[in-house]
């Protein structure tokens, strides 16, 4: 199918792009934008008069919930959830049930998920065999099977010579290790973050210590390896200045931060309200702050949803026995606007430099791709078309029941956030249209 998206405002952070213009897509690659190539005949025209028009969302963090967790979720609802948030790449981590440490288990995943014809799909191979810190997995094997990386997920490896080899075989192939920085033992079985309000409520803290001793760590065996190591879900202004001062050092790694920790601190708690317990907890206002400053001045590389959808039996519970984890994958949009419309928009740039709007967009797109290692979050001619189209002004309240997740949890309930998708199109076919009324 030929498409002609016409008049939109053409936001395209990797080629520099932010301008109205019209796109123009041939079967499933970018075709041109600006101009129709010679003797191009549209068999679809979608008027964007009003909206934005930029490369599908690349999220770095989605759990699937398939294989093994399926009353949590299934493949089709959070496939479906993804297209209508306007991601059409999502990275999921290894810790499904069983674990992703098998060539076959992650073919499987690839084939089901490209059976649904909806957004792409990247997993994650286990780090270890079982997540359990002690053998590691072939990772040329799970390579092959179609991982673009390898990861512990939520379970930190508590020998430190296991870690060291896993970063010396992954440097021999060039591979990357994605961690979330935590000690195996300080903060463990804690729910909340340290400080004055935990104690209050009597939470059980996990301490920013716990994140800054693990980067210590991680960053002396990069030194040591040259391994390429992203780093999962920052969450401390502490742990922030450890990887600054690691990128001046021309060390070899990245980050990202969950969506939700760009706007919530571990005041949004409040009475022990279980959606906002999530892993790493929020922290305070200062980290999420430096958490909001990092995301402008590039210190941190990308904003991921950390979709992790969770049942209702895990977590209508007290608070410190509820599941940690929050619906995300249809809310990474209007989040990464939020933070553009309260903080980059209020920041004095430079002349020339991107748009709050641009520079939102770019860290969901164009340098979440570049840190996955993925060809995608760009509108140049030739690579794979996949676009969203979004009305950057629509508000909408988010409701539960309105989700496409089966996880309809999220501290996000309730409140009212701009950013709507109208189309989502994925290797040039429309895999999702918003219905007006």
């Amino acid at each position: 199918m030929k498409l002609h998206i016409k008049n939109g405002r053409l936001i395209d952070p990797a080629n520099g792009i932010d301008a109205v213009s019209d796109l123009f897509i041939d079967g499933f690659v970018v075709a041109a934008t600006g101009t129709a190539p010679a003797g191009f005949a549209a068999d679809r025209v979608i008027d964007a008069t009003g909206l934005v028009v930029a490369p599908g969302l690349v999220d770095l963090s989605a759990r699937l919930r398939e294989p093994g967790y399926e009353y949590k979720a299934t493949l089709e609802s959070e496939m479906q959830a993804a297209v209508q948030g306007g991601v059409t790449s999502l990275v999921c981590p290894p810790d499904t049930d069983p674990v992703l440490d098998e060539p076959g288990l992650v073919e499987m995943l690839k084939y089901r998920a490209r059976n649904l014809n909806q957004a792409h799909v990247y997993p994650l191979g286990a780090l270890t065999m079982g997540l359990e810190g002690k053998a590691l997995t072939e990772m040329a094997e799970l390579t092959e099977a179609g991982c673009i990386g390898f990861a512990q997920a939520e379970h930190p490896i508590e020998d430190t010579t296991v870690m060291l080899r896993a970063m010396q075989y992954a440097k021999t192939f060039e591979y990357t290790v994605w961690l979330r920085p935590q000690d195996a033992h300080i903060g463990r079985g804690g729910i909340a973050h340290s400080g004055p309000l935990a104690s209050r409520l009597g939470l059980s803290g996990v301490p920013v210590m716990s994140e800054t001793i693990a980067l210590h760590t991680i960053f002396e065996l990069v030194r040591s390896t040259g391994a390429r190591v992203h780093l999962c879900r920052m969450s401390s202004a502490a742990g922030l200045e450890l990887v600054r001062a690691a990128k001046k050092e021309g060390l070899p790694v990245t980050c990202d931060v969950g969506a939700h920790h760009v706007h919530m601190t571990d005041a949004d708690i409040g009475f022990f309200d279980s959606k906002a317990r999530v892993a790493p907890p929020f922290r305070s206002q200062r980290d999420r702050d430096a958490i909001r400053a990092g995301l402008f001045d590039g210190t941190v590389d990308a904003m991921c949803s950390d979709h992790t959808p969770v049942d209702d039996d895990e977590k209508l519970l007290p608070f410190a026995e509820a599941s940690p984890g929050a619906t995300g994958l249809e809310l990474l949009l209007s989040l990464a606007l939020k933070w553009a419309d309260e903080y980059a928009a209020g920041q004095h740039a430079e002349a020339g430099s991107p748009s709050a709007l641009s520079r939102a967009i770019a860290r969901i797109t164009t340098d979440a791709a570049r840190v996955a290692g993925l060809n995608a979050g760009s509108l140049a001619p030739g690579v794979v078309a996949d676009v969203v189209v979004f009305d950057p002004g629509a508000r909408w309240k988010v409701e539960a029941s309105a989700l496409a997740s089966q996880g309809k949890h999220t501290p996000f309930v309730g409140y009212e956030l701009t950013g709507q998708v109208r189309t989502t199109i994925v290797a040039g076919h429309i895999a999702y249209e918003r219905r007006l009324t």
